[in-house]
């Protein structure tokens, strides 16, 4: 297991920037102060984060060969040629097609196609086996969503049948840019957009953007589709800053308001329908049924095309029919289901593996390998397992011949650098800072774990071995007012780069009704109490924190780390303190 986790305060904001702020917005100091924390310094810039505007919105031109883009599809729909429109089979992959195929479809658009390759035959990204799926099925244009950046090779291959590519990614570009028509990536290095972090979808949002000022289009035909953009920013876990911030926040408004039918379907199923659905729902509840139709492994032999892998996910986003999105929810929600014990079972054999060997319980790193285990939950067990050991985790399975799996990080060591390092082994490789996929011939799985393990022994800094916990300022339970609760719901939606708030109160101690609660009495439950003047109760859960239970039930006194969240019970609202982490007391 995990050292204890380190609590980090981080620094205070500047006094009298703090005060000022305060002032001037009529907010507690607290706020105030988490607003100078995130570079928001004065009333005007406190306004415009409080009050996200689609005005705001970048102009879509100012990224590279987007005038290109939309060209290519206005001459594709004057000419009435078929358009298949291309994505991962992830959420962020799947919500982008559904978005762009809906889009152009509710344009008049009618020879009109979706294609997601599927993760065990095809893999990640542009296959040849889509390619040759479109030939045979006279597509004229393909629109890449979340792929497509480095598929330098098969855009030529496409380009040899007579099909042009718009790419449509956000990825970082390889040394060459494929020879598309267009291709619209805000990492390029010649692309002069100023928001680098947009998903995937969210590209193709600004390429249909940009097609309704090229038409003049009425913008409200893309506004409409912003409930797929916030599904797909809260699940590919993209910076919720800048351009992502406007983007969920409205998209939030739609999801909660007038979702598609489809992702209507997933809210029932979740039981979030009379709730207020947040990022946090998006990515504990909605996003991974999405993703485990992409995940499960499909029989073939006798499976429709509407029920293989991530196609399922599209069909049911583009419903247009509550009784056909209700049946595609269904299915999707089966997979979750299987997804789910397939993913314990796994879990559990990469634990029982790892305990079983001492010398791996030494590394800095985990790097695991079962020919048997399914391609498609193997980047949910590195995550677990990361729960568990704290370190960078590859777990590898066998799938076409070839050792494939992926990789997760602990926050601060750049895990791609660490595949990077490893490339002259790999058959296929890509990904970000904290996950990474990746693929190879069997042979070379020893030597991969060998030079992988050695890559992190000597970049790794010990300290990020270590869970912590960043807390913004320190806080008292007298201060969680109304009002102070109001201001902090103005800071959502919260994500990376806006997480939500952390506070640490010292000294408190439960009333006496701590108690254990779910199915295997894993979190604790308990009504924490401040001897402070007020005094103040405030309700608090511990998820998967059961092991001071007897401590606080015998009312010693502790310090909790904390987000602030609503609890919403029969019309009622009350607060409560989602617990991150709980110590005992020091004397002072």
């Amino acid at each position: 297991m995990p050292a204890d986790k380190r609590w980090v305060i981080k620094p205070q904001g500047d006094p009298q920037k703090v005060a000022a702020l305060a002032a001037s917005l009529g907010i507690a100091p607290a706020l105030a102060n988490l607003l100078v924390q995130r570079g928001i310094e004065t009333e005007e810039e406190a306004t415009r984060f409080f009050n996200p505007r689609l005005e705001d919105l970048h102009d879509p031109f100012l990224m590279t060969d987007m005038d290109r883009a939309d060209s290519r599809i206005e001459e594709a729909v004057s000419r009435n040629e078929r358009i298949m429109v291309y994505g991962d089979y992830d959420v962020d992959g799947t919500t982008a097609v559904a978005l762009v195929y809906s889009f152009l479809r509710r344009m008049g658009h009618k020879e009109l196609s979706f294609y997601i390759p599927d993760r065990y035959t095809e893999g990640y990204g542009v296959s040849l086996k889509g390619i040759d799926y479109a030939a045979e099925h006279n597509v004229g244009l393909i629109i890449t969503l979340d792929c497509g950046i480095k598929a330098v090779e098969k855009i030529a291959y496409a380009k040899s049948k007579g099909i042009d590519f718009i790419i449509c990614d956000h990825h970082l570009p390889g040394d060459e840019i494929p020879a598309a028509v267009a291709v619209l990536d805000p990492k390029r290095a010649d692309c002069r957009y100023p928001f680098r972090e947009l998903s995937g979808c969210g590209v193709g949002f600004k390429m249909l953007q940009g097609y309704c000022q090229y038409k003049n289009i009425p913008f409200s035909e893309v506004e409409r589709l912003l409930d797929l953009v916030v599904v797909s920013i809260a699940s590919d876990i993209v910076p919720l800053v800048g351009e992502n911030r406007i983007l969920a926040y409205y998209g939030l408004q739609r999801l909660n308001e007038k979702p598609g039918k489809g992702l209507q379907s997933i809210i029932k199923i979740c039981g979030l329908e009379k709730h207020n659905i947040t990022i946090d729902d998006i990515v504990f509840k909605i996003g991974p049924r999405i993703n485990a139709a992409g995940r499960m492994e499909v029989d073939s032999e006798g499976a429709t095309a509407a029920h293989s892998g991530g196609h399922t996910a599209v069909y049911l986003m583009v419903a247009r029919d509550e009784e056909v999105a209700e049946q595609y929810g269904n299915f999707i929600d089966t997979c979750n289901q299987d997804r789910k014990s397939i993913d314990r079972s796994i879990t559990l054999e990469a634990h029982q593996f790892i305990e079983s060997r001492p010398d791996l319980k030494k590394l800095k790193s985990t790097v695991i390998y079962n020919p048997s285990w399914m391609k498609g939950i193997v980047g949910i067990v590195a995550s677990r397992l990361i729960e568990t050991y704290y370190r960078p985790t590859v777990v590898l399975t066998k799938s076409n011949g070839l050792a494939t799996g992926s990789a997760r990080s602990v926050p601060g060591f750049d895990l791609y650098q660490a595949v990077e390092s490893c490339a002259d082994l790999l058959e296929n490789f890509g990904g970000h800072t904290y996950a990474a996929g990746l693929t190879m011939k069997p042979e070379n799985v020893d030597e991969f774990t060998r030079r992988f393990h050695a890559y992190v022994e000597q970049h790794i800094d010990p300290a990020m071995l270590v869970p912590q916990v960043d807390i913004d300022s320190t806080l008292l339970f007298s201060d969680i007012t109304p009002a102070f609760r109001a201001t902090l719901c103005r800071f959502q939606p919260f994500g990376p780069g806006n997480n939500a708030p952390v506070f640490v109160t010292r000294g408190v101690s439960n009333r006496g009704d701590a108690r254990l609660v779910g199915a295997e009495q894993e979190h604790l439950k308990m009504d924490l109490m401040q001897n402070e003047k007020p005094n103040t109760t405030i309700a608090a859960i511990a998820f998967q924190q059961p092991t001071l239970y007897e401590y606080v039930r015998a009312g010693r006194p502790i310090d909790v780390c904390y987000t602030v969240v609503e609890n919403h019970y029969r019309g009622t609202v009350t607060p409560q303190l989602r617990i991150k982490d709980i110590k005992k007391s020091r004397p002072q």
